[in-house]
């Protein structure tokens, strides 16, 4: 990119006037420019960096406003700052898991949580994507251990699903577990205020931890928390390698996400525009004759099977002016090959239609459609 990040891009190489359609700034924050400024403010205030972890010398004022904000945000008692949502999932298996306990994980979650998970010594089940039947069988297994906790993320960042929390909460009331969710494809735009998955299916007193990110929606710079009961932040602080070992979020990345969680908790009028943007383009790509995998989520895959076939579309896509990305094997299935499309807050109706269109043209012309 030779551009900002945004709906329109300049890319290296001369290409102008792209479309792009393959970010994670679903709100079009990341260039927002009362977000710019808060984060030019923070930087001239604050400096460019810390120069060292939390625990020492590295905590501001603004690092710990940011969290008691994010707590609010998500309606629970505190929040952790890391440097990274990845970061935020190494940390907490490791710290709140024993030997003694389990913790069941839906097969499909993201590398992130995976890795976290094998850091701890905690007993392992996993179950199969969204299966509550297969859920409950675990369950019932992991009874004989003394804490069970069932980790999922809130939205599958590769197919554009949404978890079944109703159900999840249920079943985890029945049998005495604890409910944890990874929502950096939910925080911002997904339930009436934008606070996720929790707040959709209407289960935020139900689910115990959450682990986002301000790196997407949320201003899309850097940086990953936790928030939820207050005991465990504290034990957090003191145990959670990442957190202690990490340098402190620089003060331009703190500045830039605590102004776009003001923008989201003086108005829900961003996070509702995705619903009709992300309806639109579902819509008229499966009129067009695509398989468009998930439901009413701005993650819009395109399903395409073929791992060359999903290369080359993207390719003549960029070429029409539209900025796209093939999955293939080993980030997704073997055979599940696919262009995955993010829809924005920032993209007109008119960007949507273009995009549709470019996928008609190349889709025909390699007998996708």
């Amino acid at each position: 990119l030779r551009s900002r990040q945004g709906p329109h891009l300049r890319l290296a190489g001369g290409g102008a006037g792209i479309i792009n359609f393959c970010a994670n700034n679903y709100l079009g924050l990341s260039s927002h420019p009362e977000v710019i400024r808060a984060a030019v403010e923070a930087l001239e205030k604050f400096g460019a960096g810390l120069s060292s972890v939390r625990f020492i010398c590295g905590t501001q004022s603004i690092h710990k406003d940011l969290e008691e904000k994010i707590a609010r945000f998500h309606q629970r008692e505190d929040a952790i700052l890391y440097a990274s949502c990845f970061d935020a999932n190494a940390g907490i298996f490791e710290a709140l898991l024993t030997p003694e306990d389990a913790v069941l994980s839906d097969e499909l979650n993201h590398a992130s949580i995976i890795d976290g998970i094998r850091l701890c010594k905690a007993n392992k089940y996993r179950y199969k994507h969204m299966d509550m039947q297969d859920l409950e069988a675990k369950l019932k297994e992991a009874q004989k251990h003394r804490l069970r906790l069932v980790a999922t993320d809130g939205a599958f960042s590769m197919d554009g699903d949404i978890a079944p929390l109703r159900e999840i909460c249920q079943l985890a009331q029945k049998y005495d577990a604890l409910v944890f969710i990874d929502e950096c494809h939910a925080t911002g735009f997904l339930g009436p205020n934008g606070r996720g998955t929790d707040e959709l299916l209407g289960v935020m007193d139900k689910v115990t931890i959450i682990n986002s990110t301000l790196g997407k929606a949320l201003g899309g710079a850097a940086g990953g928390y936790t928030t939820g009961p207050k005991p465990l932040i504290d034990l957090l602080r003191q145990r959670s390698r990442p957190y202690l070992f990490s340098n402190s979020l620089p003060p331009a990345v703190v500045g830039c996400a605590s102004k776009a969680l003001d923008l989201l908790m003086e108005s829900n009028a961003i996070a509702q525009s995705m619903a009709a943007k992300t309806q639109r383009f579902r819509s008229k790509m499966t009129a067009a004759g695509f398989t468009i995998s998930g439901k009413d989520h701005p993650i819009c895959p395109v399903m395409l099977g073929d791992a060359r076939l999903a290369s080359v579309m993207a390719e003549d896509m960029l070429n029409r002016g539209i900025y796209v990305i093939g999955f293939s094997y080993p980030v997704v299935p073997k055979g599940k090959a696919r262009i995955r499309v993010q829809i924005s807050a920032v993209h007109s109706d008119e960007d949507i239609d273009r995009c549709v269109e470019a996928f008609t043209e190349v889709g025909r012309k390699h007998g996708a459609l």
